[in-house]
């Protein structure tokens, strides 16, 4: 299904598992809520949306179902943070100052400092995030998690605690992501695979083979030997840039194709992409194509960004994503997807309509296909989860960034005024 098209779908609610339905309910009558006075996409005028267990029909609401005014606002889907550290965050915590850090090896050493001087746990500060995010409009995300012998797989245990107590409202993918090195840090190889062996996570990730690691082959022997036996995905972080970027993705697409591992890995960050010449980049992006290898951007510049239209173009999915939140490595970030979507349009030099729609759509439909998650188009068939904002239209919104007024996920409100409701 094309992102700005939309599906083709039958009239009534099609059959779903997981998160996006009803986790709660086994039997006995349908949950029905008509959400009135709607307008999705800013929609000149309102509508109704009927949703019957989390899913949105065109069937008539049976007498007595749920309403909820919406009083003319806006819908939009919500959005899905393809790549977020919540094991490191700050957030909510009392002001953190940072010491000087350039590289990763120091700023991994700032972590560990951090982690040992913030008094909250883990769990409660993940948790605290993660609702934030979710209020903010995010129904789904991929976590980062540091696995190090610094923390042990404490860091995956507190965020799975936090996904557990989250489930009704948001979808968390864990990547055991060895932050301090694969190689260089002895310990991490075991940590990795007890994370997968035990399914504590999803996946299992890497970092800069060559530039930081320094053991291009041996790093990536044993982190997609671990996904191989494990049954679990890959998500690498590459800084690298120019030949060394190259080569190392090259290394990528070839043990995922000899795997037999396409649409489970996942390239984030990818810094020697922006800026390849076009054939180059059209010959790349074809390759990464075939092996089912997608990538994420965190916007982080104009000159870092992801060329996302022409990646997509030859069929690669990208998904958008925080980053770091308020950690060691910087006091900046908010866990807030739909200012995320401004920032990259703000990076990508967006001046149209279609190119702030194109922004917004990265936050949300990008990230969907990454998970695997149904896309929200909030037509009949589609999942209910939406966000309801005061404004005129879809783009002036990922321009003035509203205050996110309702939340819903499955057809149940979880979040009013920025605030977590019916746990």
């Amino acid at each position: 299904m094309h992102a700005d098209s939309p599906a083709s779908r039958s009239p009534g609610p099609s059959p779903r598992s997981g998160p996006t339905g009803d986790p709660d309910r086994t039997d006995g009558p349908a949950r029905v809520t008509v959400f009135t006075n709607v307008r999705p996409y800013g929609a000149e005028r309102p509508v109704d949306l009927t949703v019957v267990d989390g899913v949105i029909t065109a069937d008539p609401a049976p007498h007595g179902a749920q309403v909820v005014d919406c009083e003319g606002r806006i819908a939009l889907p919500t959005l899905v943070d393809a790549h977020i550290h919540p094991d490191k965050t700050a957030w909510g915590e009392p002001w953190v100052s940072r010491d000087p850090a350039s590289t990763i090896a120091e700023y991994t050493a700032e972590d560990v400092k951090l982690h040992h001087a913030l008094r909250t746990p883990l769990k409660e500060r993940a948790e605290r995030l993660m609702g934030h995010a979710v209020a903010r409009g995010t129904r789904a995300m991929r976590a980062h998690v540091d696995v190090a012998p610094a923390y042990g797989l404490a860091g995956v245990e507190g965020v799975g605690s936090a996904r557990g107590s989250l489930r009704h409202a948001l979808d968390v993918e864990i990547v055991a992501f060895p932050q301090h090195g694969v190689i260089r840090t002895r310990g991490t190889e075991e940590l990795l695979e007890e994370a997968a062996r035990t399914g504590a996570v999803d996946r299992v990730g890497g970092i800069d083979p060559i530039g930081f690691d320094g053991a291009l082959d041996e790093q990536l022997d044993i982190v997609f030997g671990i996904a191989d036996r494990h049954g679990v995905g890959v998500d690498i972080h590459l800084h690298e840039r120019a030949a060394t970027g190259l080569e190392s993705l090259r290394a990528i697409i070839d043990r995922t194709r000899a795997l037999s591992l396409r649409g489970k890995v996942t390239v984030s960050h990818v810094f020697c992409v922006p800026g390849l010449p076009e054939r180059e980049l059209d010959r790349l992006a074809a390759d990464l194509a075939d092996a089912g290898i997608s990538l994420t951007t965190v916007a982080p510049s104009s000159d870092l960004v992801l060329p996302i239209g022409r990646l997509r173009e030859h069929g690669v999915t990208v998904g958008l994503g925080s980053d770091g939140v308020r950690d060691s490595w910087s006091p900046f970030g908010n866990a807030d997807m739909l200012h995320r979507s401004h920032l990259l349009a703000r990076v990508q030099d967006a001046r149209l309509d279609e190119e702030l729609e194109a922004a917004f759509r990265s936050g949300a439909d990008g990230g969907a296909r990454l998970l695997g998650l149904p896309e929200v188009d909030l037509g009949p068939g589609s999942p209910a989860d939406f966000l309801l904002v005061r404004g005129e239209c879809l783009p002036q919104v990922v321009v003035d960034l509203p205050h996110r007024e309702m939340v819903v996920r499955g057809g149940r409100i979880v979040a009013r005024d920025g605030e977590l409701v019916g746990r």
